[in-house]
């Protein structure tokens, strides 16, 4: 069975009309007939059961049988992470750690970043297929591009970390985690954040953390730091 999203949803809703391309997809790709059953969600952790009760191509119509409540995770899970050089390498990132459970999502724009700009309607097209295709009830947030200056001006809850590969002091970041609390965990651009971004990080009490022994792209970093989180809450 498919997971289908729309935002407006509620525990209210009796009865929903898909828009006229979701409704093409579901009745001439999928083959959906009157009576078959659907689950749909409105990505604010709330699932409901459905069965069509009219099949048109243009306006499929389908009635509300149940809901049921998903409670979110005691965890919290900020990534703060570069837009990398080629936008697809970002885009596995994004759907990767939908897929794992990651809450929030940060472009942050460093000293040595190439790219400067993010196509943010297809980032969030990744997100929602993903979360559908993983079947969760819950949208990560994704923000607006900002720099790393004006992130880090911003007051975070929770464990506060910078993931870099300079040759400093620097901590396991699966050392350093503990369950069920909020996470921030910032990653750099391919070349790394700056010796003077690592310090003005710190003066901010972000605690410096390593992946593992070898150099991680900015992606595979990131998504190593989601595993974690999630192996440290799940496991």
């Amino acid at each position: 069975m498919q997971l289908f999203y729309n935002p407006g949803l509620a525990e209210e809703t009796k009865e929903f009309t898909f828009d006229s391309a979701e409704s093409k997809h579901m009745i001439k790709v999928l083959r959906k007939k009157v009576g078959d059953a659907l689950q749909m969600t409105n990505g604010k952790g709330l699932f409901l059961f459905a069965t069509i009760t009219d099949n048109n191509p243009k306006a499929c119509t389908v009635e509300i049988t149940d809901y049921k409540k998903i409670y979110p995770t005691k965890h919290r899970l900020h990534m703060v992470v570069a837009p990398t050089k080629m936008n697809d390498r970002y885009e596995w990132f994004l759907e990767k750690a939908t897929e794992i459970g990651v809450h929030e999502i940060t472009p942050v724009l460093c000293e040595r970043s190439e790219r400067k700009s993010i196509k943010m309607e297809r980032f969030q097209k990744v997100i929602q297929s993903a979360m559908k295709q993983s079947f969760q009830a819950y949208l990560p947030i994704i923000n607006p591009i900002i720099t790393l200056t004006e992130f880090l001006d911003q007051p975070q809850q929770g464990l506060l970390f910078i993931a870099h590969c300079e040759d400093m002091e620097r901590f396991e970041l699966k050392r350093k985690l503990a369950p069920d609390r909020p996470t921030t965990i910032l990653i750099g651009p391919e070349g790394d954040f700056t010796k003077t971004e690592i310090k003005m990080a710190e003066e901010k009490g972000y605690v410096p953390v390593s992946m593992g022994k070898t150099r991680l792209r900015t992606e595979t970093a990131a998504i190593v730091a989601c595993s974690t989180v999630a192996l440290t809450n799940n496991g």
